[in-house]
């Protein structure tokens, strides 16, 4: 860590905070919902490998949907169509599979339902007492949703998702626009804001935008790995971050 980590998050303006694995465990559905697709997916080709979790944390976390599903392939030699967004899931292109994952995704999350991170809300809580504006940056189509089944929608007053950045025709991480967007409906300037990630390609996105900090959380992605990528703090729970 740098003397960066001794700094207080109340003395920048906003603080950016990703959504699956930062806010909420989401993480863990998605990963369960890329399993099964990915490994039908394969099965049904044959002569393949399985997808495993470093799979997840390698081509797939933090990427729009679309963009996880190509990286993945190409990491296995398949070239498949690209498709368009309207496609069925169950037709054989990028945007058919991404489709069977997100339906996927929403048979777990009604079943399963999810929590906030009780440190993050601790640190969420402690930021709107402070006056720091925050936000939701996610890659997620989801993330309305994932918010409002964990009953903090109305804590964010911008939220830069995945259906906000198609309609901006916004790069998804590890480009910084999303984030910048964010910033900008803020109306706060990169360097005063804090971006808050547990994906690599959403710390580097941090990084690429110039932001004031950039927060590391470790949910399985690796320290080292985290700090490479461009964070300046690392931590293992948002809670760490709230003064005593």
């Amino acid at each position: 860590m740098t003397d960066r980590t001794k700094t207080s998050l109340d003395t920048y303006e906003a603080v950016l905070f990703d959504l699956d694995g930062v806010l909420t465990p989401t993480a863990e559905v998605h990963m369960r919902a890329w399993e099964r697709m990915f490994n039908a997916y394969l099965d049904s080709r044959g002569g393949q490998p399985p997808y495993t979790e470093q799979d997840y944390f390698d081509y797939v976390d933090g990427k729009p949907r679309y963009d996880g599903v190509r990286s993945f392939l190409a990491s296995r030699g398949i070239e498949l169509p690209e498709g368009t967004p309207d496609d069925p899931p169950d037709v054989e292109t990028v945007s058919g599979l991404g489709n069977r994952k997100n339906v996927e995704f929403s048979r777990v999350l009604e079943t399963d339902g999810v929590q906030a991170f009780p440190g993050s809300i601790r640190l969420v809580d402690h930021l709107e007492k402070a006056g720091v504006k925050v936000a939701v940056v996610s890659s997620s189509r989801n993330a309305r949703a994932v918010l409002a089944a964990a009953g903090i929608l109305d804590r964010f007053p911008v939220i830069v998702d995945g259906n906000v950045a198609a309609e901006r025709h916004l790069a998804g991480k590890p480009a910084p626009d999303t984030f910048l967007a964010a910033a900008d409906d803020l109306e706060v300037l990169a360097d005063r804001a804090v971006v808050v990630e547990d994906a690599l390609s959403g710390v580097a996105a941090g990084r690429a935008g110039s932001f004031g900090l950039v927060v590391g959380v470790d949910r399985g992605a690796g320290a080292d790995r985290l700090r490479e990528s461009g964070a300046d703090v690392v931590v293992a729970d948002l809670g760490e971050l709230v003064a005593e």
